[in-house]
């Protein structure tokens, strides 16, 4: 079920990046911390549930154990909401994008798991699709800029900022993916249940502090309506985490890659939604990614 499971959560992932760069606004510096608050406020709703319903089983110590993993999830995506305010930033895409791959490599080195050599063959192409996508998108808005005689601010294309943003994204949401091999898998620390109910817990403690930074320390104005769309963000956010769990203590290896083509996702809910238009060339990504994913599916019991 771990195919059924990954390709459910790049679907809600990919709704999330499309509501979360909807409700983004680069000119609010704050914008990042108002996403973990909706995200957090969610997940920490979903977890009650989960709680009221695993209560029994559910060791308080598991929020400890798990807060590593839940840590580097957490500061990967509160980067990456950073991110969200410089579009300028797709240029560096296909770094965020190989943290599926990054955790898959680690999962071979550390963990021992393998995969036969028709589902490496899927996992490159799923790989290839999301890089090459990630390029094309970056190409195709440069040279929309360039014909529209905008020019691309330095410190947003080759600054420390633009460079360092996606390849701490990249180490830190791999490290949590592994993570989450070991806690579930390798060591089977807790359920699934338990790490789920654990790390939505911690989020909601972070989208307080947030919260309380946000709105008595900054001072700034906070609204449930206004930030809408970024709650949308938020629940398909928990949507799919609750899935991802579940694929990536079953088969890490392979469900990492495959979760991390969610941008490929995000791309075509972006031209059903908000009527962007597609190249052929970003077609193609998208078809060699897919040839990817059907071959995963049709080798999941291999």
């Amino acid at each position: 079920m771990w195919f059924v499971f990954a390709l459910i959560t790049a679907l809600f992932w990919g709704g999330s990046d499309l509501f979360s760069k909807m409700g983004t606004d680069p000119r609010d510096k704050y914008s990042h911390l108002r996403m973990v608050i909706m995200v957090g406020t969610v997940m920490g709703i979903h977890g009650l549930v989960m709680f009221c319903l695993h209560y029994q089983e559910f060791d308080p110590m598991s929020i400890i154990k798990y807060l590593p993993v839940a840590a580097c999830y957490i500061l990967s995506m509160a980067i990456g909401y950073i991110g969200l305010r410089y579009l300028e930033l797709s240029v560096s895409s296909p770094v965020c994008n190989s943290s599926g791959a990054v955790a898959a490599i680690l999962c071979f080195l550390f963990l021992g798991q393998t995969m036969s050599e028709l589902q490496l063959v899927s996992v490159i192409l799923v790989v290839l699709g999301v890089i090459l996508l990630s390029v094309f998108d970056m190409k195709d808005e440069n040279k929309a800029r360039r014909f529209r005689g905008e020019v691309i601010e330095e410190k947003y294309t080759v600054s420390a900022l633009a460079v360092s943003i996606p390849i701490i994204y990249c180490i830190i949401d791999a490290l949590g993916t592994f993570g989450d091999s070991l806690v579930l898998d390798a060591w089977a620390l807790m359920s699934e249940e338990e790490g789920e109910i654990a790390y939505e817990f911690t989020f909601f403690l972070c989208a307080v502090a947030a919260f309380i930074f946000l709105v008595f320390v900054k001072k700034q104005k906070f609204s449930l309506w206004e930030e809408r769309e970024k709650g949308l963000g938020a629940i398909c956010e928990t949507a799919g985490q609750f899935f991802y769990i579940y694929a990536i203590a079953d088969n890490g290896i392979m469900a990492a890659p495959l979760i991390s083509s969610y941008c490929l996702f995000s791309v075509v809910l972006s031209r059903i939604f908000l009527k962007e238009k597609l190249t052929v060339r970003q077609y193609g990504a998208i078809a060699l990614a897919g040839v990817g994913i059907v071959m995963m599916g049709a080798l999941e019991g291999a």
